[in-house]
């Protein structure tokens, strides 16, 4: 996993939505809606805080497997180590039941262990996907895939919030801006009714979140649905019918023509869409 510790290198905006949509839809397709909503609660920061009191390495052990039990993988023993490296972090991805998560010696450092949780969540992601045998077929959509999926199954917010920066200096974390952890974090919180506000310590980040939100709850004004407005939806009409993106997952999605106000459900996450015709 990558982290920039350069004002100038943090990419800020949209430009990976596509993939963050397939990676979307990919999740549903191989858990199933039933399978995602098992994560209904995101992981609070307490689970993975590392106290000094407790030791670096017990700290870090402790954190992992409390990763291990919100990911909800059976069997899977992680070993954290620390040493210079050019990344954030790195997981040796075996057969198991073993598995030998690398964390940038930085993170060693007082300063910079409030953000173990965080590298460990999107390496012990890596763990969840090889289980799976869910990938994308190049490595940035496959970091991409594992960002969205530690985000959308509730550790990835820890992602955004070790985003800081200031005049001189920043951290970020991850593949995603983060203004696409926030539209992922946006994605969860309209499913699981979760408002995560509350959580994020860094200003930069929570504002990274305001716009991601602000994103995805463009998603839902797309015609035919009833939030896009009746211009929108004449405007649509006259362009044709080429059908719709679920506001939930982005599947493409057609809805017959009807009098009055019709009910669409996706297929791939299930939800129960109201369209106007």
């Amino acid at each position: 996993m990558p982290h920039s510790d350069e004002v100038s290198r943090v990419v800020h905006g949209f430009p990976h939505l596509d993939t963050v949509r397939a990676a979307i839809r990919a999740l549903y397709r191989r858990l199933s809606p039933d399978g995602v909503r098992r994560y209904e609660s995101s992981l609070p920061a307490s689970d993975v805080a590392v106290e000094d009191p407790e030791g670096l390495h017990l700290g870090a052990q402790a954190a992992a497997r409390a990763l291990v039990r919100h990911l909800r993988l059976p069997d899977a023993r992680m070993v954290v180590s620390f040493r210079a490296m050019e990344h954030a972090a790195g997981v040796e991805l075996t057969a198991g039941p073993e598995y030998f998560v690398e964390l940038n010696e930085r993170f060693a450092r007082p300063a910079h262990r409030r953000d173990i949780g965080a590298a460990l969540a999107h390496e012990i992601t890596h763990v969840l996907l090889h289980r799976l045998g869910l990938a994308f077929p190049t490595t940035p959509e496959n970091e991409i895939l594992t960002d969205v999926v530690t985000t959308y199954l509730g550790a990835g917010w820890l992602l955004l919030d070790a985003f800081r920066q200031d005049g001189m200096s920043s951290q970020k974390l991850g593949y995603l801006t983060p203004e696409e952890f926030g539209y992922v974090l946006a994605k969860r919180a309209e499913v699981f009714g979760e408002d995560p506000s509350p959580w994020f310590t860094s200003a930069v980040a929570y504002d990274a979140w305001v716009r991601g939100r602000e994103e995805a709850a463009r998603d839902w004004r797309h015609p035919p649905l009833v939030g896009a407005g009746w211009a929108a939806r004449r405007r649509a009409r006259a362009g044709g019918d080429g059908g719709f993106p679920c506001p939930a997952c982005g599947q493409r999605l057609r809805v017959a023509p009807a009098r009055g106000r019709v009910r669409a459900r996706c297929g791939v996450c299930a939800t129960v869409l109201e369209c106007a015709p």
